[in-house]
This record gives structure tokens, sequence and C-alpha cells, in this order.
């Protein structure tokens, strides 16, 4: 059983060790995909350092932040949004490291907004760029950018939208009546 232990432990590490960080100006630089083109010189942008942990890799100057993507995930994905958001995304990662599953994560986010523990503004915008990463010019291809707009506690009644997925380019309430209610954009792809 011991061995069995060092194995798996051997095995794992050998994974993280392998774990390839794209340079700072990488993550950067794709980050601000996600940004809107009038945000994107001062946007504030998290990442990832040499060691997997996550971190500031630029400071900003205006309303946006940006995250590079992940690179313990398999797809690339950034995002970005307002600051005000940013409470909210921090909250988010907060749980999600110490283990808590999506569900769980809604919960107790949707329990403190409630209360007024934790601030969620009226409305404000995430943008979310998706892409493939090619091995050999690292260059994103098939780009795709969709955009969400929160708006806590709204309703299909309240916004006189569609609560589940429209055709593609169409807007829909995705989440109505919760606190992570949110009008969904997804514009067709090409």
């Amino acid at each position: 059983m011991k061995n069995l232990f060092l194995i798996t432990a051997l095995i794992f590490s050998c994974f993280s060790i392998g774990q390839e960080i794209p340079s700072k100006e990488w993550q950067i630089k794709t980050a601000l995909m996600a940004v809107p083109i009038d945000y994107k010189e001062g946007a504030k942008v998290y990442g990832y350092d040499t060691s997997g942990n996550f971190t500031t890799l630029r400071e900003g100057t205006n309303d946006y932040i940006a995250l590079a993507s992940d690179p313990k995930k398999t797809n690339f994905s950034t995002a970005a949004y307002h600051k005000d958001l940013d409470e909210f995304m921090a909250r988010g990662r907060a749980l999600k490291a110490e283990g808590k599953a999506f569900q769980e994560i809604f919960d107790i986010r949707e329990k403190e907004v409630k209360s007024g523990k934790l601030r969620l503004p009226d409305k404000t915008t995430l943008c979310v760029f998706t892409g493939v990463v090619n091995k050999e010019t690292k260059e994103i291809e098939d780009g795709y950018l969709r955009y969400v707009f929160y708006v806590p506690f709204a309703t299909g009644a309240s916004t006189g939208l569609p609560t589940s997925p429209a055709p593609p380019g169409h807007a829909w309430l995705m989440n109505p009546g919760t606190h992570r209610a949110h009008i969904m954009i997804s514009p067709p792809k090409n």
C-alpha cells in the first residue's frame, strides 16, 4: 500500500512538473483578446506565474480586467469583465480553490449576494473568448467571442427575453430569477 501511494505521488508530481506555463507576455497578449477594443490598452490582467499560481500580470488603468487562459485546462479560454465584478469573481475563485463544486459555489454566492455580504453590481459585462492554440506558432485560431450581461434577479417577464438558448446571435436570459441572471449573446460562428 505504501508503494502504491509513493508511485501515485511520483506520477502526480511528474505531471505537475511537466505543466507548461506560458510566458507572461503571451498570457497578457491572449487575455486581452477578450477585452473590448476601447479598454484593451489599460486593462488589468490576471494570469499565472511560473509555478502556476494565480497572480496579477499587469496592473490596470481603466475599468476592465482580463483573465489569461488557465494552463491546467485543456481548452483555451480567456475572459474579461468590468472591474465592478471583481469581488464576485474573486469569491468564486476562492470557493473553487477550497474544492467547492459548481452548485455549491452558486448557492454560497447566491446566499451572500442576497444577504449583502457579497457585492454584485446591478448590471455589468463579461466577455469570453475561446479558440485553439496552434501548437507550432502559439497563435490563437478559430477565435470566438461571446457576451454576458449580468442583470441579477432578472426574469424572462422583467426583461422580455426567452429563458432558453435562442438561435446564434439572439439574446436570451440564463439563470433567471437568481443572483447570476445574465443575458447571453452568442454570435453565429463563421
